[in-house]
């Protein structure tokens, strides 16, 4: 029998919508997947010339479990260089992906009981894995009135005495939302009078970001020693398959990691550790290059979607998802081959969305902000223009 630990755990809905997409592709349907959150651009040349001279090097042996040496460096570098921190190679800790870092450090600061602040929508993972950590997720609910940003007396008043930690994503998944150093610099005034709170930081969608500045707590010096801060090569480098993240700390937080992190997955890829130290070490031209393709797509998806009658859209500041307001279309009816059916939720949208204009998305339930639905422009600006005609023309359909 699965452990109740697993019982309890709910798999990803963004996986399974992705999953439900390619099994209609492979049937033969053609459907358009604005589900993940994975840039459709292929990994720059001189990246994937490193990883071809790592195998040429026979680099194929096991890493130190924290990392090379030479990436802790090369990520050390790119934090004081382009965020003004600074950081040890010590207190550098790289992953298999930007979500098991997270999960490290959940798994590493949270105790049964504690609590962890999510500002909701959030990422479908967050809270399953404080789940995980046997603790407690207080949500803080905000709304497209604000560009779904919680305010700094919203998080006083989620506070308590059991508050261990706060997850923060700036950029935002689902809401695309970008908080500004004045929004932050609310949130720290607060958090100086919580000594005991953490922050974990994910910045993972730093560079695709249209506001001309990337900010974040640990910036605050009186912040910085309870800042966890997460992030990896995935979205800014097109490299999600590579699966390397990392995480920045203080040193008892990465040594703490180290020590989990070496009982179940030990090292990341040595050949993809050699493709990011290339990434971070390289020309950054590609990640603004691609940080210009996602504007313009932003800027078109935002256009279409205020064209369909019951999406309430905002303009969202980076990352690449759109994430409208659609509970206007709950309560609609449609006929299909089983007869008359009403759309209830965002989760029953996104399946007429799927089914009917085999367009995919994801419901906003997934991201506890049941009254949106999020697609992913992380995709040419063709199959937009083609996925937003097919729900608009479907949309046409309710009644």
């Amino acid at each position: 029998m699965v452990s109740k630990r697993i019982q309890s755990l709910s798999a990803s809905p963004t996986l399974a919508m992705a999953a439900r997409a390619a099994e209609m592709k492979a049937a033969g349907i053609d459907v358009i997947s604005l589900s993940l959150g994975e840039p459709d651009f292929h990994t720059p040349e001189h990246i994937k010339a490193a990883a071809k001279q790592a195998i040429d090097d026979n680099i194929t042996f096991y890493a130190p479990v924290p990392g090379y040496p030479s990436l802790r460096q090369a990520i050390c570098d790119k934090l004081l260089t382009e965020n003004g921190l600074t950081y040890s190679p010590e207190q550098i800790i790289v992953s298999t992906g930007g979500k098991q870092a997270i999960c490290n450090a959940v798994l590493a600061v949270l105790n049964p009981g504690d609590e962890c602040i999510l500002p909701t929508p959030c990422w479908v993972s967050y809270a399953e894995m404080v789940k995980l950590a046997e603790a407690k997720s207080v949500f803080v609910p905000c709304s497209i009135a604000t560009d779904f940003k919680m305010t700094p007396a919203q998080l006083e008043s989620a506070i308590t005495s059991r508050t261990r930690a706060l997850i923060l994503c700036s950029p935002g998944n689902p809401s695309g939302s970008v908080y500004s150093r004045e929004e932050l610099a609310g949130f720290a005034e607060v958090l100086m009078k919580h000594p005991n709170v953490l922050i974990i930081s994910d910045e993972i969608y730093e560079h695709i970001n249209y506001t001309g500045s990337h900010h974040s707590l640990a910036q605050f010096p009186a912040l910085k020693e309870r800042v966890i801060l997460i992030n990896g090569v995935s979205k800014a480098y097109a490299m999600t398959g590579w699966r390397i993240g990392w995480m920045a700390a203080e040193t008892w937080v990465v040594k703490a990691c180290q020590k989990l992190q070496s009982q179940y997955t030990s090292c990341s890829c040595s050949i993809a550790m050699k493709a990011a130290e290339a990434a971070y070490n390289g020309d950054q031209q590609c990640v603004a290059n691609m940080c210009d393709a996602f504007r313009r797509r932003r800027d078109l998806v935002v256009q279409l979607a205020k064209e369909i009658p019951g999406f309430e859209v905002n303009v969202p500041d980076g990352a690449f998802y759109l994430f409208p307001k659609v509970d206007s279309l709950f309560g609609k009816h449609f006929h299909n081959a089983d007869g008359e059916q009403i759309i209830a939720s965002s989760d029953d949208l996104a399946m007429f969305f799927l089914n009917e204009a085999h367009v995919a998305a994801v419901a906003g339930s997934a991201f506890m902000a049941p009254e949106c639905i999020r697609f992913s422009y992380a995709t040419s600006d063709e199959l937009l223009t083609e996925a937003f005609r097919r729900i608009k023309q479907a949309v046409a359909t309710l009644y």
